[in-house]
């Protein structure tokens, strides 16, 4: 491939992941709603929201996994909740351009945390980063009526 067509095609990679929007399978508008009030978890467990709102890579589909186990697909301006077990650390890993990128957190039980995933320029697609954020951010984010509950339990890889 010459330069003038790696030159092409890596521009039509970077518009597309600026300029399109990726569509996941949506919950449930009440599943929504209740995942909105930020309810406390269970008894012994920890409520981890995830969720993405990043400018770049609208176009951009990632699969999100906690533990090892597919929480499913995000896309600009959706979110998961999930309980996992409480007083316990969980890995949480997003795809990326070559290998995934991992988040280890201290889940403390009867509580709620919130991971932001981020998309972040690649070589050939963009890459995709995860990290921890405050509740009050987190909460700020998801209250957008705009960010919506994506069902769980749909990974590409």
């Amino acid at each position: 491939m010459n330069k003038k067509m790696l030159k092409l095609a890596t521009s039509a990679v970077c518009v597309m992941a600026i300029a399109g929007c990726a569509n996941v399978p949506m919950a449930p508008a009440e599943q929504n709603k209740q995942a909105k009030s930020f309810p406390a978890p269970d008894e012994g467990k920890s409520g981890l929201y995830v969720y993405r709102d990043s400018f770049a890579g609208k176009a951009l589909k990632k699969d999100v996994y906690v533990d090892g186990k597919c929480l499913g697909e995000t896309a600009d301006r959706v979110f998961f909740y999930t309980q996992v077990a409480g007083d316990e650390q969980h890995k949480v890993s997003t795809e990326s351009e070559f290998s995934p990128n991992d988040l280890m957190v201290m889940m403390e039980a009867g509580k709620n945390y919130f991971v932001r995933q981020f998309i972040k320029i690649g070589v050939f697609v963009g890459g995709a980063g995860v990290e921890q954020v405050t509740e009050e951010e987190g909460k700020r984010v998801i209250s957008k009526p705009e960010v919506n509950l994506a069902a769980e339990g749909r990974c590409d890889s």
